[in-house]
């Protein structure tokens, strides 16, 4: 797995995954548990790397167009 998400990327990733998980805490009802979508972004920040980018042709990791 080459690193495909970049640096600005990894941080918007980081910052809604936390917020949406933070929905688990926050929010009473059925509805706190779409909080759990928020650790699909939050691995992908932390891991660098996005399955679905590589389908669409997207890398915007500037590390990775530097490697080709």
């Amino acid at each position: 797995m080459k690193p495909n998400v970049g640096g600005a990327d990894r941080v918007v990733r980081i910052i809604l995954g936390l917020a949406l998980l933070s929905l688990v805490f926050f929010v009473d009802g059925g509805l706190r548990w779409f909080g759990l979508v928020g650790l699909v972004p939050l691995v992908t920040g932390f891991a660098a790397w996005c399955p679905i980018y590589p389908l669409l042709g997207l890398n915007t990791c500037p590390l990775a167009a530097r490697m080709r």
